[in-house]
């Protein structure tokens, strides 16, 4: 299995009017409930509309991101799929449900990070 992280950029949702904004929300909720329910569903969430702050490798903390940046993230899910098309499939679900396109990407795999989680869980 492959984590995939499904997005899309602030401001993808600015066309939607706020009265159509609860049939969204629950349009995507509707698609959570059907990832959480094939088992494929990490974590999602959507994010505040604010600065970032950078945080430097010697822990200097500045406002970002940086003017010429022009697309941030807006919202996020993580599925744990078998394959891209996998992914893909459930990005276009997503993508019907939120009405705006969503980007997809594949996430690195880190055996180390994976030992050190069940490490973790075998301590509870």
């Amino acid at each position: 299995m492959t984590q995939y992280l499904i997005s899309f950029d602030d401001g993808a949702m600015d066309h939607i009017s706020e009265e159509d904004l609860p049939d969204v929300g629950k349009a995507a909720h509707a698609v959570v409930q059907e990832a959480v329910n094939a088992g494929v569903f990490v974590f999602g969430a959507g994010l505040e509309r604010q600065r970032a702050s950078v945080v430097a490798t010697d822990g200097l903390v500045t406002d970002g991101p940086y003017p010429e940046t022009k697309e941030v993230v807006g919202g996020l899910v993580i599925v744990d799929v078998t394959s891209r098309e996998e992914a893909l499939a459930w990005a276009a679900k997503f993508a019907a449900a939120c009405r705006c396109a969503q980007e997809v990407r594949a996430l690195m795999p880190d055996p180390e990070t994976d030992a050190m989680l069940r490490q973790a869980d075998r301590r509870r």
